[in-house]
């Protein structure tokens, strides 16, 4: 979750505060794992992300993954990931990162091109984001990846070429491509007092209104083939919808996600799953320091949702699809499954194929996705 303003900076930070807290829930999201999973395995892959956590003191950062080496155990081959952005005050200090554990970053590029920078309200140059890689590499980060956007407001065919040309000159791990998205969070019921969103706030909502309009599938089908041409003659495999990594560099800990394991989450906005019940922290700051900060400290608000039966069947399969190993052919096929009847109309229209022993999307399934997915639900 992204907080920025007087809460992140200045006299007025709630930086400490928030730690202490982030701290605090940790230890009991610690206490009833331990009581009911005493001899669980330590994690295989730790997160910290959410917005710029590289805001954070790195002394901060260390408190936190030494606790959760403490409570939780950390592999000793685990992926630890820590998202940043290339700026020279937001990306952190390498050195300080890898000296508190981390080996992964995730910096947020965007773009390179200086116009759409400040139409996003980026604060970085291109040339920051080449000093960020390098400092990362310097500081022996032993996988580096970027995120950057397609189908932004403005972004011509030449500019998106230009970003990708940009981050493979760079020779990072991997890449994460996605189209812009300008969803509405309170249209959808996520920014009430228990939701996992922030409400919109009313200039951001103008500037979605305006951006949308310059939206285009035309424009996101030609610059996504692009990204997919371009990333596999560099070497990287597309091994999800949106996320092309080097070999060995695929992002451990979103697999996670995708082939539905279970993972715990601390902090505004976080979620969590078990294998059956997906948790979340409600999103709002204020709640959050309040449950945490107290003298006696409680689990923050949130909700929950139990997935079983025929929605984590259809989940399971959707996720599934994401990946490029796709879902076993016998699985789709089978009675019962929530492809079956879906089946013969994806192959027609293109959207699927059959791959060894498996189905899988096409490069035109992915990027009409969402229209199978929603026959899946």
């Amino acid at each position: 979750m992204v907080y920025a303003g007087s809460a992140a900076r200045g006299p007025a930070s709630r930086v400490e505060v928030y730690t202490a807290a982030l701290l605090t829930e940790l230890s009991l999201r610690a206490d009833a794992l331990d009581a009911a999973l005493p001899h669980r395995a330590p994690l295989e892959t730790v997160y910290i992300g959410g917005g710029t956590p590289t805001l954070l003191p790195s002394a901060s950062i260390a408190a936190v993954l030494s606790l959760v080496r403490e409570r939780f155990g950390i592999a000793r081959d685990a992926e630890v990931t820590i998202e940043s952005n290339p700026g020279p005050d937001e990306r952190g200090v390498a050195a300080e990162l890898v000296a508190a554990g981390v080996n992964r970053l995730s910096r947020g590029v965007q773009a390179v091109d200086p116009a759409l920078l400040g139409r996003l309200g980026r604060r970085h140059s291109a040339g920051d984001v080449a000093a960020a890689v390098g400092e990362a590499r310097a500081a022996g980060i032993r996988s580096v990846s970027v995120d950057v956007l397609y189908d932004a407001p403005g972004q011509s065919a030449a500019a998106w070429a230009a970003t990708l040309d940009s981050v493979l000159a760079l020779d990072v791990d991997h890449v994460s491509a996605y189209a812009l998205t300008l969803d509405d969070p309170d249209e959808e019921g996520l920014t009430g007092v228990l939701g996992d969103h922030l409400p919109t706030r009313a200039g951001a909502r103008r500037w979605r209104a305006s951006a949308v309009l310059e939206q285009s599938e035309d424009r996101a089908e030609e610059q996504y083939r692009l990204a997919v041409s371009r990333l596999a003659a560099a070497g990287f495999r597309g091994y999800e919808i949106s996320n092309w990594g080097k070999p060995a560099h695929e992002s451990r800990h979103n697999l996670v996600y995708w082939q539905r394991w279970p993972y715990e989450a601390v902090g505004p906005g976080a979620h969590a799953f078990d294998g059956v019940t997906r948790r979340w922290n409600a999103a709002r700051l204020d709640g959050y320091l309040r449950a945490l900060s107290g003298p006696t400290p409680v689990l923050p608000p949130g909700g929950c949702e139990v997935i079983e039966g025929a929605d984590a069947a259809a989940e399971r399969v959707i996720l599934a699809l994401r990946l490029d190993t796709g879902l076993p052919s016998a699985e789709a096929s089978a009675p019962g499954s929530p492809l079956a009847p879906h089946l013969a109309w994806a192959l027609d229209a293109g959207l699927l194929e059959v791959a060894g022993d498996a189905v899988r999307l096409t490069t035109r399934g992915r990027l009409l996705s969402n229209e199978l997915f929603s026959r899946l639900v």
